[in-house]
């Protein structure tokens, strides 16, 4: 098993250092849905979804992400930190997974309050391409489009995410 090694300064991974990029509220021990904060702790893989109108499959676990694909982000919503294939429309918040610009043409799924959720704790800590370089996310940790590649290629369910400030 591997583990990613993740701090403000960048991820570290089979002695390789990737520059990456972390929530706008820095790394947190207290995390909560809408702080912006990137948790802190010892996660896992959990899942690899990929653009297949835009890539080949990165692994031979990845899943297709669909054309009408949500992520609910809602505390209130029963399907709290879930994935929601093929939602058209959500009656709770949640975000389309198909973007227009390309920041989940790969994405590496975390457990991060997933799979029982608790509300508020936080959704979905996903590991994706980044705007440019070490522009902040709202929570996720973001890398170059190659890097984010090796790291799909690599990575396997239940493998480590340890992130720390």
């Amino acid at each position: 098993m591997s583990t990613l090694h993740v701090t403000r300064w960048g991820a570290r991974l089979d002695g390789r250092h990737l520059p990456c990029a972390i929530g706008r509220g820095g790394i947190t021990r207290a995390k909560r849905e809408g702080d912006g904060a990137t948790p802190a702790g010892t996660h896992r893989i959990a899942g690899l979804l990929y653009r297949p109108d835009r890539m080949p499959p990165p692994a031979p676990w990845a899943l297709p992400i669909g054309a009408f694909d949500r992520w609910s982000d809602d505390p209130a919503d029963p399907a709290y930190n879930q994935h929601l294939p093929g939602a058209l429309w959500h009656p709770f918040g949640s975000e389309t997974l198909r973007r227009p610009d390309p920041l989940y043409d790969l994405v590496l799924l975390t457990d991060w309050n997933w799979p029982d959720p608790r509300p508020g704790a936080g959704s979905a800590i996903f590991l994706h391409r980044w705007r440019r370089p070490r522009h902040p996310t709202e929570g996720c940790v973001a890398f170059a489009a190659a890097d984010l590649l090796w790291l799909a290629r690599r990575l396997q369910p239940g493998d480590g995410l340890h992130v720390r400030s």
